[in-house]
């Protein structure tokens, strides 16, 4: 009998001693390099400390759109990760992705974790609810488009620093300057051109860049991008493109090492930019709103947002969506949003992160982190500036892609190239509603 105690006992103590082996993983896979690669490490480590039954494990899986296609894969495979990062665009595809996500609204209610959609942004949460209101994916790195200067580059060009330019007339006359200053090779550029010049573009002047919202009201959407100011837009880039003023810098953000290194002073690309600008930046910078067209009534209106989500892919036990459900309360932490914040660029997910943030004094001594929050803050959104939630959306970008470098190389006049954007758009637009009314 003793020795039977004694084996329960050294049992017992194993047991106690070892409670890895009990930890349910679960699985991440997401698209982020560099910095945010180890802010996505460190924040499954934290949470890894913080309890025991479960562990995170992260994976990096490359690009936002091979990550979300490897999941869908995986998925298909029987071996999806519970977690994927999929970026903003990505959101109609996952929608229709039927029986292979897990709607967050529906696990955080029956993990029986505390969950208020209401605490969130609505301009970042909004882009991933139902019309109802249900929060179908998670907000993660959520960004904005603002307008990023080189202080000390508009100094030398006689510019007012302090007072940069606001609207697209105003940035088109300083890049001129800039370019006569010593920029030869680039007076301002963007990145993620379709983003740029047409979605967000489109938004901020309150103009529709598809019917039914956006595509948040149907899938059974048009696409209508190649009215007037978005054809003046475009006219305008490649007349600039000619000299330099405007130099194109590609279909994704591979082209922002030219504002860090001082090569473009103007440049549009994302609010979640800030680290590399941070770290990289060897000149006076900040970051604006996006410049508008004065003559276009009630513009400015607000910006919609860039960035990712975290989809919970279906298929998992209730105990494994248990810790993902736990790992989305971390997430939610005030503090934690907070400082993911300040420290990222990206933007709060809850209204007290926020409010924690500002309370603090932060954005007086960091404006340029409460840019891309003024700019979707900045007006009651309209259908025309809700988001966008198009099928296809990877494939469509590529299209209207080449449409536009028609246009900047001369192939086209700049209403053809859009016409045809918007022609060869609809056509992918209703081959995806085909395959989801099946």
């Amino acid at each position: 009998m003793r020795s039977f105690a004694r084996f329960a006992a050294a049992a017992a103590a194993v047991a106690l001693a070892s409670p890895a082996s009990a930890q349910i993983e679960v699985q991440w896979w997401h698209a982020m390099t560099g910095g945010n690669n180890e802010v996505v490490v460190k924040l499954s480590e934290e949470f890894n400390a913080a309890q025991r039954e479960y562990k995170v494990v992260p994976t990096y899986k490359g690009s936002y759109p091979d990550t979300m296609n490897a999941g869908i894969a995986a998925f298909r495979a029987g071996n999806a990760p519970h977690i994927l990062q999929v970026f903003e665009v990505g959101t109609a595809t996952m929608m229709a992705a039927r029986g292979a996500v897990k709607p967050v609204f529906e696990l955080m209610k029956e993990a029986g974790e505390p969950f208020d959609p209401k605490s969130y942004l609505p301009a970042i949460t909004g882009y991933y609810s139902t019309a109802k209101g249900d929060m179908l994916s998670f907000p993660f790195n959520s960004s904005s488009m603002v307008m990023w200067i080189n202080k000390d580059a508009l100094t030398k060009a006689g510019l007012n620093a302090d007072q940069p330019p606001k609207t697209w007339p105003e940035v088109f006359d300083a890049a001129k300057k800039l370019k006569a200053a010593g920029h030869a090779t680039c007076g301002f550029s963007t990145a993620w051109t379709t983003w740029a010049n047409l979605e967000q573009l489109s938004a901020w002047h309150n103009l529709p860049l598809a019917t039914k919202a956006n595509g948040l009201d149907g899938f059974d959407t048009e696409l209508r991008f190649n009215g007037p100011v978005q054809v003046r837009h475009l006219q305008t880039l490649v007349e600039l493109q000619r000299d330099k003023t405007f130099d194109y810098s590609g279909r994704t953000n591979a082209g922002e090492g030219r504002f860090t290194s001082g090569e473009c002073p103007i440049f549009l690309t994302s609010s979640g930019f800030y680290g590399n600008v941070k770290g990289n930046a060897k000149f006076n910078w900040a970051a604006v709103p996006m410049p508008y067209y004065p003559d276009v009534p009630g513009a400015p209106q607000n910006s919609i947002i860039g960035g990712a989500s975290l989809w919970v892919m279906g298929g998992k036990s209730a105990a494994e969506y248990k810790g993902v459900a736990k790992f989305f309360a971390f997430l939610s932490d005030t503090d934690r949003q907070a400082k993911l914040h300040q420290e990222s660029g990206y933007l709060p997910i809850t209204r007290a992160a926020y409010d924690k943030t500002k309370a603090s004094g932060f954005y007086d001594k960091n404006p340029s982190l409460q840019t891309a929050l003024i700019e979707l803050t900045n007006k009651e959104p309209t259908e025309n500036s809700r988001g966008l939630r198009l099928g296809n959306m990877v494939q469509l970008r590529d299209v209207w892609a080449e449409e536009i470098e028609a246009a900047l190389s001369g192939q086209k006049p700049a209403k053809d190239a859009l016409d045809a954007a918007v022609a060869r758009g609809n056509q992918m637009l209703r081959q995806f509603e085909r395959s989801v009314s099946r």
